[in-house]
C-alpha cells in the first residue's frame, strides 16, 4: 500500500497518512456480497444466479462505503486528538499557554514518590501478622 508522507507544519516530524479510495474493505464487502447473492440466487436457477449477484453486488458496495466512509471519520477523528493532546505537534503533556502559573513552586507529595507509610491505618482496618500466630 502506498503512504503519503505529510510533513507537520510545527518541525520536521513526518507523519505517515493514508491515501483516500484505497480501501481494501470496500473491494472486499463488495465481492461478498456478488458471491453471497449469486449463491442465494442460485436456489432460483441460473438467472437468479445473475440477478442475486447483481443485487449482492450493490448491496455489498453500498455496506463498503458505509464502512470506508465510518473508517474515515474515525481516523480524522484520531487525528484531531492526536493534535489537540500533543501526539504529532507540539509537545506532549505539556500545560496550555493559558495555564495560571504555580502558586508556590514545589512538587506535590505524590508526584515527589512520598507515600504515607507511617502512622495510617487503611480503611479495611489493620494488616494481620499472620507469621506471629
Amino acid at each position: 500500500m502506498n503512504k503519503k508522507i505529510q510533513r507537520a507544519k510545527s518541525d520536521d516530524t513526518a507523519i505517515a497518512v493514508v491515501p483516500e479510495h484505497t480501501h481494501p474493505l470496500r473491494g472486499a464487502s463488495t465481492l461478498a456480497g456478488a458471491v453471497a447473492g449469486a449463491a442465494i440466487g442460485a436456489i432460483a436457477g441460473p438467472g437468479g444466479a445473475i440477478a442475486g449477484g447483481l443485487l449482492g453486488t450493490a448491496i455489498g458496495a453500498i455496506a463498503g462505503q458505509t464502512l470506508d466512509q465510518k473508517d474515515t471519520e474515525e481516523s480524522e477523528h484520531d487525528q484531531q486528538l492526536d493534535r489537540d493532546i500533543g501526539v504529532t505537534e507540539g509537545d506532549l503533556g505539556a500545560a496550555s499557554p493559558d495555564q495560571p502559573p504555580a502558586r508556590r513552586g514545589v512538587y506535590s507529595a505524590g508526584s515527589a514518590g512520598v507515600s504515607g507509610a507511617g502512622g495510617s491505618v487503611p480503611s479495611e482496618g489493620p494488616m494481620r501478622d499472620l507469621d506471629s500466630d
